[in-house]
């Protein structure tokens, strides 16, 4: 018995119906989640490096205005806890965030944004942008200020820094805020 030849559009037909089950055949796959051998994903910098569920985190709430850091409108910076939060004339917070903080700190107490600078190179050679000048120490000037970049490297080991860091987007709002008239900054402990 001789074989029989199929003509070509038979087998292009074939591997065309072959090629696109094996597509479904991945998409499902792949709609129930990544295959135990996948990369895993790395956690963000905040996060722990423990094992963590997929779910997601719960969200937080933010914490409180500091009971003893005045009243009105005003920027309100935290030494212990890193964080500074903007408030309104009606005393509530509008946005809090967290921040780096240099190795020179400003001493608790009410302080006015003296000076604004939209831009320049900070003391630890960062380009650096929506800075507002509030107190000094140690014949350093210390502002509020976020790396262009987006980044906040450590202070350089024996050199004095002052500028307190923040994300890009926080920088953007606190430089907003801040550079309203007579906007009071207010560091607590």
């Amino acid at each position: 018995m001789a074989a029989r030849l199929l003509p070509s559009w038979v087998w292009v037909t074939g591997l065309t119906a072959g090629a696109t089950v094996a597509v479904v055949f991945l998409a499902l796959q792949a709609d129930k989640g990544p295959h135990p051998t996948a990369a895993a994903v790395r956690p963000s910098a905040s996060a722990s490096a423990g094992a963590h569920p997929s779910v997601s985190p719960k969200p937080t709430k933010a914490p409180d205005v500091p009971a003893a850091s005045g009243t009105g409108r005003r920027i309100v910076y935290s030494l212990g806890a890193k964080r500074v939060w903007t408030v309104d004339a009606s005393d509530k917070a509008t946005r809090t965030f967290t921040v780096w903080p240099g190795t020179v700190t400003p001493d608790p107490g009410t302080y006015a944004i003296s000076k604004t600078l939209s831009g320049t190179t900070g003391s630890d050679g960062v380009q650096i942008e929506h800075i507002l000048y509030f107190a000094s120490k140690s014949g350093l000037s210390i502002a509020f200020s976020n790396a262009v970049d987006g980044s906040s490297p450590p202070p350089a080991a024996g050199k004095q820094t002052s500028g307190i860091r923040m994300h890009k987007a926080d920088g953007a709002a606190l430089w907003t805020f801040g550079t309203e008239p007579d906007t009071k900054v207010t560091v607590v402990k």
